[in-house]
């Protein structure tokens, strides 16, 4: 393995859109969601240590969940595991995890993954990082793995991609944000857009330069700690507050001129939905999905059903819909309503004591 590879793993995220089952306390990454045995976290880092050797291999979260992480990934040095003091979405965490990279080896090349998404074609995934970071490690580009699309999906961004750098290297010509159904039939038929997957490869002395150039000021912020070492932890809670709140696609990617795609077909869904479990999840001879053995079923089918352990159900005349039961609430939700579970949450949030079923 590359001593000079290494990668970050993203697992801040509270994934509202899985409640009842991911919670601000127990959030989506640290739950086996398809029933394979790991975590989404512990297969993210499963996948990645294939190419990647583990003392490389870092974790930002929030602090509320490094103790989480450092439980679920007992393989990862302590000091790996990294805690945000707030979320500040993804700009700051990159510049950040760069920085503190680049003070170990300033020829590091870095991979960014989101700690929640699924990959079942494990070995095209491997290999397009390998060429990811070869690419990165001799050139000044910044690249990200596009996802070749393969319906019109609205809970997607695209990346638009022109003119071929290599035989497997795209020029990004844009980044688009979820577009609507019609937009999105559309991207399709062109041809030339891909999921927006969110995971990027880059040299640290790239990242930094166009950090440098498109947010200068969250860059000073950043430049003035001492990192990797005892003083790291204070400055960081320091500047913090301090810093924009931003994503690395508003931020750098959409403003940089030397972003490249590599179009990819990994099996990928980043599991956004009960719906997308439900398509990526065993299921019955029925169609439903259900994770327990003492469910029963009648007249219904095409259900994603999950019932907290050592408690029974019995299900009669439900078709395409959401049940799931934990110890504090009770999801009763039609599939095509599934985009709307974090505005129920929101409406949760409002009762007296809403916050202790969050």
């Amino acid at each position: 393995m590359n001593k000079n590879n290494y990668c970050v793993i993203m697992a801040g995220g509270i994934g509202s859109r899985f409640w009842p089952m991911s919670t601000q306390k127990f959030p989506k990454q640290f739950h086996d969601i398809l029933g394979t045995g790991r975590t989404m976290i512990q297969q993210t880092f499963d996948r990645i240590k294939q190419t990647v050797p583990v003392e490389n291999i870092f974790v930002i979260t929030n602090t509320e969940y490094a103790e989480l992480s450092h439980q679920q990934l007992p393989e990862l040095p302590i000091e790996n595991i990294v805690g945000e003091p707030m979320m500040k979405n993804t700009a700051a965490c990159n510049i950040y995890m760069v920085n503190k990279i680049a003070d170990l080896n300033p020829d590091a090349n870095v991979i960014v993954l989101p700690a929640d998404h699924l990959i079942l074609k494990e070995n095209a995934f491997i290999e397009k990082v390998n060429q990811a970071f070869d690419f990165a490690s001799k050139n000044d580009v910044l690249i990200t793995l596009g996802i070749t699309p393969t319906r019109p999906d609205t809970g997607y961004g695209y990346i638009q991609f022109s003119e071929k750098q290599d035989s497997d290297f795209f020029k990004v010509k844009t980044f688009t944000e979820k577009p609507n159904l019609e937009i999105a039939k559309s991207f399709i038929e062109t041809g030339d857009f891909l999921w927006n997957a969110g995971i990027f490869i880059w040299n640290v002395k790239s990242i930094q330069k166009a950090f440098a150039e498109y947010l200068p000021e969250m860059t000073q912020e950043f430049v003035s700690c001492e990192y990797n070492s005892d003083r790291e932890i204070v400055c960081i809670e320091t500047i913090y507050p301090k810093v924009e709140k931003i994503s690395i696609d508003n931020g750098i990617l959409e403003k940089a001129k030397n972003v490249y795609v590599i179009p990819a077909d990994l099996g990928w869904s980043d599991l956004g939905t009960w719906t997308s479990v439900y398509e990526n999840s065993e299921k019955n001879e029925d169609n439903n999905s259900i994770d327990s053995k003492t469910v029963l079923t009648y007249n219904s089918k095409n259900n994603v059903v999950r019932i907290k352990k050592g408690k029974a159900a019995i299900i009669d005349g439900l078709e395409d819909y959401i049940v799931v039961d934990t110890e504090k609430a009770l999801l009763i939700c039609p599939r095509d309503n599934d985009q709307l579970i974090k505005n129920y949450v929101l409406d949760l949030k409002n009762f007296k004591k809403g916050e202790k079923y969050m």
